[in-house]
């Protein structure tokens, strides 16, 4: 029955992605105002990269729900996959941001800008408690691909309203504004690696690759130990879903009669030491072997 398979979800982690977009969504409104009044780059960076979580925040929310939703007739899979193109959209808009970031922090760097650092600090250490609060929200949750693509943006986000904090207390003691497009040209450093690393992961979801967790060759090996396996042969390994792997292959048997205790040895074998737990294994009699002769043999 389809409906098996689909990837059941914390049910707590959709509520708490939706909490954690309204706490962000509304303070990034007010760290904006603040930020164009103040002029600061850093704070008006940070209300962007705000509004940019709350984004990703909403987009994971919705992609849990659907993740958590039954397969169906047209989806016997399920709706797992959303997490994947969550996290690759959320990846694409932190680096987008990013760029965003750099270009201006730059433009600064040229032609120095007045800034109201009292006003940056107070809305920078608010800013910050917000984001700790989510962060740790966040922390509750599931730690699926989708969750930590969200997590991420809000540590980005962290991060800012730390270097918005440091740029307000150093411009209102020093008078010293480069600090303001420095410290985010840092922070921009920082995301970009994280960033780079969620996008890699999405896009080998997408394109169906074998998990990074997983080696295919030692998969395959240990299937060939299984007593009454000759060899193994059109082995495939993909995620539907982060954490929902799926595996089939052709196992060559020696004696067709004992398929039923070489599948259960196989199943018993790839759930207890590879955590796959859905797998679709084809017998085939060891007197075919002729026609799929390796090269090398």
């Amino acid at each position: 029955m389809p409906a098996s398979h689909a990837h059941h979800h914390h049910p707590a982690t959709g509520y708490l992605l939706w909490l954690a977009t309204g706490l962000t969504l509304a303070y990034a409104a007010i760290e904006a105002g603040v930020g164009w009044w103040a002029g600061s780059l850093a704070l008006a960076a940070d209300a962007g990269h705000m509004v940019n979580d709350a984004a990703a925040l909403a987009l994971a929310a919705i992609a849990a729900w659907l993740a958590g939703r039954p397969a169906s007739a047209w989806h016997s899979y399920g709706f797992g996959r959303a997490e994947f193109l969550a996290a690759l959209v959320n990846s694409l808009a932190l680096l987008i941001l990013v760029a965003w970031i750099a270009v201006s922090a730059v433009q600064r760097l040229h032609e120095p800008q007045p800034v109201i650092g009292e006003a940056v600090s107070v809305a920078a250490a608010i800013g910050l408690g917000i984001n700790l609060l989510v962060a740790w929200l966040l922390s509750r949750g599931e730690r699926s691909l989708n969750v930590r693509a969200a997590l991420l943006h809000v540590m980005g986000d962290l991060l800012g309203s730390v270097a918005a904090l440091l740029s307000g207390i150093v411009i209102a003691f020093t008078g010293w504004t480069p600090i303001d497009p420095l410290l985010s040209l840092g922070i921009s450093a920082l995301i970009v690696g994280s960033s780079l690393r969620l996008l890699r992961e999405a896009l080998h979801g997408l394109m169906e690759g074998t998990p990074f967790t997983l080696i295919p060759e030692e998969v395959g090996q240990a299937l060939a130990t299984v007593p009454g396996v000759a060899s193994v042969h059109d082995l495939h390994i993909w995620s539907v879903a982060p954490e929902q792997v799926m595996l089939s292959a052709h196992l060559v048997v020696r004696d067709l009669r004992q398929w039923e205790t070489v599948l259960d040895a196989s199943h018993t074998l790839l759930t207890e030491r590879f955590g796959i737990h859905h797998a679709t294994l084809q017998p085939e009699p060891e007197t075919r072997t002729v026609h799929w002769v390796t090269p090398n043999t």
